[in-house]
């Protein structure tokens, strides 16, 4: 039946999603806030990351960039929908030590370049980095595979969409 649909919406075996920013991909339960920890939003792959740059982890569209620019979703070519969530409780920061490169619409390249934050700046106003990726439709994957407890670089895979 998920086989269909996937066909259905673009989405075929083997498509993978890419880490958005460089360093430590951790199991979503393991982030510090219900809404992620317990999946709420869908399956996905956190990354406490080291720079702060986010790239397109996938080909697709970018859906929306929220106002204060702490988070990003996307449409991928595979038929993911995907939010990146620049760290826990970021939204509180209104907008501060964040840039977007990209406005709801555009049509993205894995690697482009997304969003930049300034990564000290936000740490320094107490706030934990912690960049989930969360394929909110994951019930369209039902053999996702979240990779996690290891060092990545951008653009390594950490998501098997299934």
């Amino acid at each position: 039946m998920f086989g269909g649909l996937k066909k259905l919406f673009g989405g075929k075996e083997g498509d993978v999603l890419l880490s958005p920013v460089p360093g430590k991909a951790i199991p979503m339960s393991e982030v510090n806030d219900p809404t992620f920890s317990q999946e709420i939003l869908g399956k996905g792959t956190a990354v406490i990351p080291s720079e702060g740059r986010i790239a397109a982890p996938a080909d697709g569209e970018i859906t929306m960039v929220f106002d204060t620019k702490h988070a990003i979703s996307m449409n991928t070519s595979s038929g993911a929908e995907l939010i990146i969530h620049v760290g826990l409780d970021t939204v509180q920061l209104k907008g501060k030590y964040f840039t977007a490169h990209v406005k709801a619409g555009d049509q993205v390249k894995a690697g482009d370049l997304l969003l930049e934050f300034d990564l000290q700046k936000i740490k320094d106003q107490g706030y934990d980095v912690t960049t989930p990726v969360i394929v909110c439709n994951s019930q369209a994957f039902p053999g996702i595979k979240c990779l996690a407890g290891m060092e990545v670089k951008a653009l390594d895979k950490i998501i098997e969409l299934r």
